[in-house]
């Protein structure tokens, strides 16, 4: 199941009775204002006009909102001193929210700073996943905490000594959370960095649990689909693709885990709403359709940023709609890089294995920050 995510795909055009239009009140033609510097990124300001899509579509739809009121929650939020205007705003109508940011945000065009304008965007997502508390026939893949200060060694044990070296194994004896069937959608949650599990308990009862990143073993990520590519085995590295390829090799499986060392530590959560998404590393719920995960370098957390990309491979639909910067990864680098949380479950798995695409992004941005 997605949350939101039909609706957030590609915003629709707003009800009639809130007919879009430019905003007559809000200067158009007023000198632009300098350009920001950021670590690994450059601001150009630009007119509201030059973002793909902003007169055409209803920008402010309640989940984008209501995820703007998420990064609100922390106080280290980008600009925070907006926020009692944010909340304000809640329950107003979307034409009040959209003169609001016109007269109150400067649109920036993100570049990197050696000069190019467009990215990368892929996707992530919560996989669902059946699991036991204890070990029994069928679910024998354990999935741990961190073990206590991993005894001083950084990095620590690569997954291929943690499946093989006694020594290692001894440390991770009593750190089983819970044990999963399938060895690949135990990496798929390695790699998602978190995700949920219909928890089957000692006592036969059944509860649906969060486990999310704890910590890592500080291990270098590889690719398992790039090593898929280099062996020349497969050109389909999907998830459904690369479970094909382990059917007709299935000697081969540790082969394929061990080429990534990289394994992710969890924690339990209890999960009081399954409509909530996992927090991000800014600390609040992520939304299905409205958080990305970026360079923290390039663009503060909390931050508005308007995102303009094609849609899942294959789709008519694009992707030119409000999102909010809420979140990180290893592999989410540089200037105009975005990882798009697609939700939850086989579906959002699904679509998020289908995003790799040029990316363009504009950060909305005080016209007088404090």
């Amino acid at each position: 199941m997605i949350v939101g995510f039909l609706a957030s795909c590609t915003t629709p055009l707003a009800p009639s009775h809130e007919t879009i239009s430019p905003v007559a009140s809000v200067d158009e033609t007023s000198v632009l204002p300098a350009p920001i510097l950021q670590a690994k990124s450059r601001w150009l300001p630009v007119r509201w006009r030059d973002l793909p899509g902003w007169q055409d579509n209803d920008v402010t739809q309640y989940e984008a909102w209501n995820a703007w009121l998420k990064s609100c929650q922390n106080a280290a939020t980008a600009n925070a001193y907006l926020c009692p205007e944010i909340r304000r705003l809640s329950i107003a109508t979307s034409v009040e929210q959209r003169h609001w940011m016109m007269q109150t945000l400067q649109p920036y065009r993100v570049e990197s700073l050696q000069g190019p304008t467009e990215g990368l965007l892929t996707s992530y997502y919560e996989p669902v996943l059946e699991a036991s508390r204890q070990w029994r026939p069928g679910f024998t893949i354990p999935l741990y905490r961190p073990p206590v200060n991993m005894n001083g060694k950084s990095p620590w044990y690569t997954r291929q000594e943690m499946d093989t070296s006694a020594q290692v194994k001894a440390q991770l004896r009593g750190l089983e959370i819970a044990y999963v069937a399938d060895p690949i959608d135990a990496l798929i949650l390695h790699i998602q960095g978190s995700g949920r599990v219909n928890m089957l308990e000692g006592d036969g009862s059944k509860r649906t649990v969060r486990l999310a990143y704890a910590s890592t073993n500080e291990q270098p990520y590889r690719s398992v689909g790039r090593w898929l590519l280099d062996q020349g085995g497969t050109r389909d590295v999907s998830w459904p693709g690369i479970k094909n390829w382990l059917a007709r090799n299935p000697n081969r499986l540790n082969e394929l885990l061990w080429s990534n060392p990289r394994v992710v530590f969890f924690r339990e959560e209890a999960m009081s709403d399954t409509q909530i998404g996992p927090k991000g590393a800014q600390g609040v719920p992520l939304t299905p359709g409205r958080s990305i995960a970026v360079d923290r370098a390039s663009i503060p957390y909390g931050t508005p940023v308007w995102l303009s990309s094609s849609g899942p491979e294959g789709a008519a639909q694009r992707f030119q709609k409000m999102v909010f910067a809420q979140d990180t990864g290893i592999a989410i680098t540089g200037a105009v890089r975005a990882d798009y949380f697609m939700g939850w479950g086989a579906e959002a798995g699904d679509l998020a294995g289908r995003i790799k695409q040029p990316l363009q992004m504009w950060v909305l941005w005080p016209k007088s920050p404090r």
